[in-house]
């Protein structure tokens, strides 16, 4: 099979460590809402609404006569994914393996649900959980309700926490608008967030508040950025709060919660906290203790644990 011209290639990543890993490899990032083009190549997500969504917008996005291939490991939804593809553009050609499938169509316009493809394609947008209190979308982690463990977090948390502060891996903003509810001696608050999809409503979300005339006194930033490759802002906090990823697949990947660790601890000031929430089997307190003078558990709850971590001086 003949390779792909690379430089003909625009790609759109919304997911950091993958948008870095892209523009790596000399691929050109943009957006790509109003282009079409020949090709469409697409991995669908395990979320359902996403997924469609996505493979809705591909095809809004593949010229007349062109062709949508996507691909799926068999156990994150791949036949779901082919069936899906089916609905929408018609006939649809497989190949599956090394446990996965990869499937294809071509955009024919007699073929095409163009009512199915509009109604799929908004799947994915944005919408309010939690009484309305924030937006949320599918695809994002724990979107449809307040993560359990987060909540345990955020009631655990000090009121006394002042100064500028910082929460890695942010979501949709959940961990950061509580922090701002619950201790008003906070002056500054950075967010970091991996997907951009969260990072945008975490955005909304938390300017909401400050056009509602909440937190005005607060100074907002909201960084794209994968923190697991460390934070740029030596001894610049006073506090960190965190319930950070432990997988990007099925498998537990704790050095990510690792790494949001180590990179936390440089982050912080000599005196400076951090408030961490894990499932309970994580493996962090040899990490914990290698990077912080004190480390105590401050609640086990609902197979989850509440860490505060104060740097040494």
């Amino acid at each position: 099979m003949k390779a792909l011209p690379t430089d003909r290639l625009v790609c759109a990543q919304s997911f950091k460590p993958f948008a870095d890993a892209l523009r790596a490899m000399g691929l050109t990032l943009a957006e790509v809402s109003a282009q079409k083009f020949p090709l469409v190549l697409l991995l669908p997500p395990r979320q359902r609404e996403e997924s469609r969504a996505l493979l809705a917008r591909a095809l809004q996005r593949v010229e007349p006569g062109g062709t949508v291939v996507a691909s799926a490991l068999n156990n994150e939804g791949a036949r779901s994914a082919e069936g899906d593809l089916e609905r929408l553009a018609g006939p649809v050609h497989s190949l599956s393996k090394n446990k996965c499938r990869v499937f294809w169509a071509t955009a024919t316009a007699q073929m095409m649900d163009a009512n199915l493809i509009a109604e799929w394609a908004a799947l994915d947008a944005p919408r309010r959980i939690a009484d309305g209190r924030f937006l949320s979308r599918p695809g994002l982690f724990s979107w449809t309700r307040i993560d359990r463990a987060s909540a345990l977090l955020a009631g655990c948390l000090p009121t006394d926490l002042v100064g500028c502060g910082a929460d890695l891996g942010a979501g949709f903003g959940y961990l950061a608008a509580e922090v701002l509810a619950r201790c008003p001696g906070v002056s500054a608050l950075d967010l970091y967030e991996a997907e951009a999809r969260g990072l945008d409503l975490a955005r909304s979300n938390l300017l909401d508040d400050v056009q509602r005339g909440e937190h005005r006194h607060v100074a907002l930033n909201f960084f794209w950025h994968d923190v697991t490759k460390g934070l740029d802002k030596p001894q610049h906090y006073d506090f960190i709060v965190s319930n950070p990823p432990f997988h990007q697949g099925r498998a537990d990947q704790p050095e990510i919660g690792c790494a949001f660790i180590v990179a936390a601890a440089a982050a912080l000031r000599p005196a400076g906290c951090l408030w961490l929430v894990a499932n309970r089997h994580l493996p962090y307190e040899q990490v914990l203790r290698e990077n912080f003078r004190k480390v105590r558990t401050v609640a086990e709850e609902q197979g989850f644990k509440v860490i505060e971590a104060i740097k040494g001086k």
